[in-house]
């Protein structure tokens, strides 16, 4: 379970985070909503220890993760993967090796250096690329893919650290509603599968009905809606995203991302002698 207790966080005299408090049992699958600067992904950011809280604490299983230091740290980070917006990954390097870079904290610091991974580790994150249907890209440079194929390809990275959560900040904002669809269907098809609790930022209120079992509505950097997706009511989303110049509610429809409803978007499939060539590619030095 992970449990934040009265966190705030503040940048100088501004607050960015406001004594938030939540009890996330293991497997949910959360999405945090709100408007741009909520502080949704400071909350994020603080869970994971790429930001410091300015006050209370972080707990996830009994362990407090807020005061770890050093190796303790890097531990905790491997656990609780991140995925981002703008996917962190490295453009020059291939598919395959960024994937195999989850293993890094896995790894001593010399081989982390040498980046020298074993036969199985290669077979593993060419089983996660297959998982998320993108296995042809293995030996393409990152950077060449698109968007929705790049957040895909940081999907694996993060399954190749084996964490027990995922956190997603803003993971579909930059991508068109097919490619959103996808990485949400991954997204969850992983909280169900492997039972791991995710966690993620969301800015389309269809989306996080659809996908999220709980949704957390947050506003000027607190919690103002902790409940399930039918209990989201507009009187909730007005208290969530406020009202426009003329007192009334927000639009949902401008924050949609709907392609159309009963539309399944299957995974690219792949050809043979690519897959082939992935499989390979797995058992030859990187």
């Amino acid at each position: 379970m992970l449990q934040i207790r009265n966190v705030t966080r503040r940048f100088g005299k501004h607050v960015a985070v406001d004594r938030v408090a939540l009890e996330i049992p293991a497997g949910q699958m959360v999405g945090v909503i709100g408007r741009s600067g909520a502080g949704k992904s400071t909350l994020l950011r603080m869970i994971n220890r790429l930001a410091e809280p300015s006050e209370g604490s972080i707990f996830f299983d009994g362990k407090e993760v807020s005061t770890l230091r050093g190796a303790a740290l890097r531990h905790w980070q491997r656990d609780c993967a991140m995925i981002f917006q703008q996917f962190n990954l490295v453009p020059r390097l291939d598919v395959l090796t960024n994937v195999l870079l989850g293993r890094l904290n896995h790894r001593s610091t010399v081989l982390s250096m040498l980046k020298v991974f074993s036969d199985d580790e290669r077979m593993q994150a060419v089983v996660a690329l297959e998982r998320l249907g993108i296995e042809q890209t293995a030996m393409q440079r990152a950077g060449t893919l698109s968007g929705g194929q790049q957040q895909r390809v940081a999907i694996c990275r993060a399954l190749m650290q084996q964490p027990k959560m995922i956190l997603a900040d803003e993971p579909i904002a930059s991508l068109d509603p097919l490619n959103a669809k996808i990485v949400m269907d991954a997204l969850r098809d992983i909280n169900r599968e492997a039972g791991l609790t995710v966690i993620t930022n969301l800015h389309t209120l269809d989306t996080a009905r659809a996908y999220c079992t709980r949704i957390v509505g947050m506003a000027a950097g607190r919690v103002v809606f902790d409940g399930k997706p039918h209990e989201l009511t507009a009187a909730a989303v007005r208290e969530i995203y406020g009202s426009d110049s003329a007192g009334a509610g927000i639009d949902e429809t401008i924050t949609s991302t709907s392609i159309g409803n009963g539309i399944k978007v299957p995974g690219p499939a792949a050809p043979r002698d690519k897959v082939s060539a992935a499989r390979e590619m797995a058992t030859s030095s990187v």
